[in-house]
């Protein structure tokens, strides 16, 4: 069963913070196509880079986060064109994305995704929670890689839709995999690689972000799941085996193991607290994980079902484990 996290605050997640008196305003992260001509920067010696492919999307600032240089989190609305569906999407990019001296690079991405319905807002942005302080404190401390963060919403109503293609339900699993990729793509400098691409979640968050790793691991490389559900249970299924089937994180892993990769790695965190949780995936690392798929464990002490007890699991060290098997910004 699906369950809220208790971090997410209401009035935060609507972005209703004291201070932040441009929220609103138009912003932008820089050219959304590649320059051409004597504008253009010089090319990438590595060949990793993929400059924005447009069209430019229309973002607001959400929040300014000071801690980090001044950079803001922005929000836009993004129609996907492969799912069909329309949703907000939240962004921030580190500082060292606007550096001149970077303005040929292509950066990682973290797709962060919230437990609960995941619906209309994305609770990783708030200010309560200051992940993206965290992510600028842990890039400066060697932690981390300067991963642009992206925050999708996850479903299009009040109703579980496990992330994925449901027969008869709206596309949600094309809209996480596909478009909200296609939209990063078309906004930002990335990486042409899968190395800089994955997924950070909590609880059905998590649950995302694991099944996506390994439905798709020619597209992602790692995860963050903390506290997830381990296989599909939506309602919406009504009972469809095959396609369950086709959405389960541990049918997908022994994919993955006969075919003998693409490697995956799976950085899973679970509070002491969080007993059911812990049984689960403690299993699924004893049956599922190994050959190409690697996978860690944080135990949080007195870690609770909730984002800042994961926060803090990955300052103790899945984000930096995580960074250690990613692709920083090319070079």
């Amino acid at each position: 069963m699906k369950r809220w996290l208790t971090a997410a605050v209401a009035l935060v997640s609507l972005g209703l913070v004291a201070g932040c008196s441009d929220e609103g305003d138009p912003v932008s992260f820089g050219p959304s196509t590649a320059p051409t001509g004597s504008t253009a920067p010089k090319a990438d010696p590595a060949g990793l880079a993929q400059m924005p492919t447009g069209p430019a999307a229309s973002f607001k600032v959400q929040r300014t986060v000071t801690a980090a240089e001044n950079t803001k989190i922005a929000v836009t609305t993004y129609a996907g064109a492969k799912s069909g569906f329309t949703g907000k999407i939240w962004v921030w990019a580190p500082p060292a994305y606007f550096k001149p001296e970077n303005a040929n690079k292509g950066f990682p991405v973290i797709i962060a995704l919230p437990g609960g319905i995941g619906y209309p807002n994305n609770y990783w942005f708030g200010a309560d929670l200051k992940l993206q302080e965290d992510f600028y404190r842990w890039t400066q401390e060697g932690k981390a890689l300067p991963f642009i963060l992206v925050m999708p919403v996850l479903n299009p109503d009040q109703q579980y839709h496990d992330c994925s293609d449901i027969p008869g339900s709206q596309k949600m699993g094309t809209w996480l995999t596909k478009d909200v990729p296609d939209f990063v793509r078309q906004n930002f400098r990335t990486l042409k690689t899968r190395n800089g691409w994955g997924f950070m979640g909590s609880s059905s968050g998590g649950f995302c972000g694991l099944k996506s790793v390994l439905q798709y691991p020619e597209t992602f490389k790692a995860a963050i799941p903390s506290g997830p559900d381990i296989v599909p249970d939506s309602p919406l299924w009504h009972g469809n085996q095959a396609a369950m089937r086709a959405n389960n994180p541990e049918w997908l892993a022994k994919q993955i193991t006969r075919k003998g990769g693409p490697k995956v790695y799976l950085g899973f965190q679970v509070g002491t607290t969080e007993r059911s949780d812990m049984v689960k995936v403690k299993s699924f690392i004893k049956d599922y994980c190994h050959g190409a798929v690697n996978c860690r464990l944080q135990v949080i002490s007195g870690g609770e079902h909730n984002a800042r007890s994961y926060t803090r699991g990955m300052d103790e060290g899945t984000i930096q484990w995580i960074s250690e098997h990613m692709q920083g910004p090319s070079v």
